[in-house]
């Protein structure tokens, strides 16, 4: 018998490039647009991703080392060595793209949360959204990731969440000394709360179809980051998330213009013309816009407060080449 299981992608709403410190905190909302994986018995373990030509086994192999490190770590929560998992065939599809260019509302984080719900359905085990999370992070802590693991709570929750990070150098740490349980059973500091906005708007995504800003430029605007930066993004992101509990529309409209202007202050590599153009659209109407995550190309988010603006406004962003990639009413 064939399980399907699936994982969302995740973009940030607010709080990008702080949340890579500890305490801070960050939204990020749910986009339900999904991977699948397809997983059932075989003679002995396969993978196959649709972004190769080619499947493996547990062999080494670079392009499905992530996969593989995931089913390592599977092994070990269950307590057993690798050779003595049921064999299964685990087929992975949905780039989260397309025409060759990724949206950037993925991650690794989707690929390690799908292959861990492959898994434990496969077992007959129900994983909570907060386990799942501290089993995908263990994945990418174990690998040197330095993501704030912040598309992991998203995903694992498949919710619009407030993040707020932990000491990822301790938990590293922690956990190179200590086995699989006694790292999961650690208090690790973070907090992940399901956000219910209470006001009524639409959710907008527009996609530049530009890839996103390289590592080697996120580590230079990282380099930039100070405790004023730090401060003032903090406040801001806390106040958007009282704005929206609150249905206070204008406290996202200025939240959010704050964010903005504190990103672009931080690096003018985050908004391409492109992205610029797609807030710029937006404040001509009763809406609010940003980058998302990195910047640099991928997606920007909208929220538009008028539904009487939403045709005008898509149809703006559509003549200077930005695609509406997913659209939500939040009411």
């Amino acid at each position: 018998m064939t399980i399907k299981v699936t994982s969302c992608g995740k973009l940030y709403i607010a709080g990008e490039y702080a949340i890579l410190t500890p305490k801070q905190t960050a939204l990020i909302k749910n986009i339900p647009i999904y991977m699948q994986a397809h997983i059932r018995p075989s003679s002995q373990i396969q993978l196959y991703s649709d972004l190769f030509d080619y499947s493996v086994g547990m062999e080494a192999d670079q392009n499905y080392s992530l996969i593989q490190d995931t089913v390592r770590v599977w092994a070990r929560y269950r307590g057993i060595d690798l050779v003595e998992l049921p064999p299964f065939e685990l087929k992975i599809s949905g780039k989260m793209g397309e025409d060759g260019l990724k949206y950037g509302i993925g991650s690794s984080g989707s690929v390690t949360i799908l292959v861990l719900k492959a898994l434990a359905s496969f077992s007959g085990i129900q994983l909570s959204p907060d386990l799942l999370f501290r089993l995908a992070s263990y994945v990418l802590l174990a690998r040197g990731d330095n993501g704030s693991m912040g598309d992991l709570a998203c995903i694992a929750y498949d919710a619009f969440i407030s993040f707020q990070s932990f000491d990822r150098k301790r938990v590293r740490l922690y956990l190179e000394n200590h086995s699989l349980q006694e790292t999961l059973d650690l208090d690790w500091g973070y907090h992940i709360e399901v956000l219910t906005p209470q006001l009524p708007c639409q959710f907008l995504v527009g996609w530049t179809r530009q890839p996103a800003i390289s590592r080697d430029l996120i580590r230079q605007v990282q380099a930039k980051i100070d405790s004023e930066f730090l401060k003032a993004t903090n406040q801001a992101t806390l106040s958007c998330k009282e704005a929206f509990l609150k249905g206070d529309r204008a406290g996202v409209k200025k939240s959010l213009h704050q964010i903005s202007e504190l990103l672009e202050n931080l690096s003018p590599a985050i908004y391409t013309p492109k992205l610029s153009q797609l807030q710029f659209i937006a404040s001509q109407y009763d809406a609010v816009a940003k980058s998302s995550g990195a910047g640099g190309g991928d997606c920007g988010i909208a929220f538009v407060f008028d539904k009487e603006d939403l045709d005008q406004l898509l149809q703006d962003w559509e003549q200077v080449g930005i695609q509406l990639l997913y659209q939500e009413d939040l009411s």
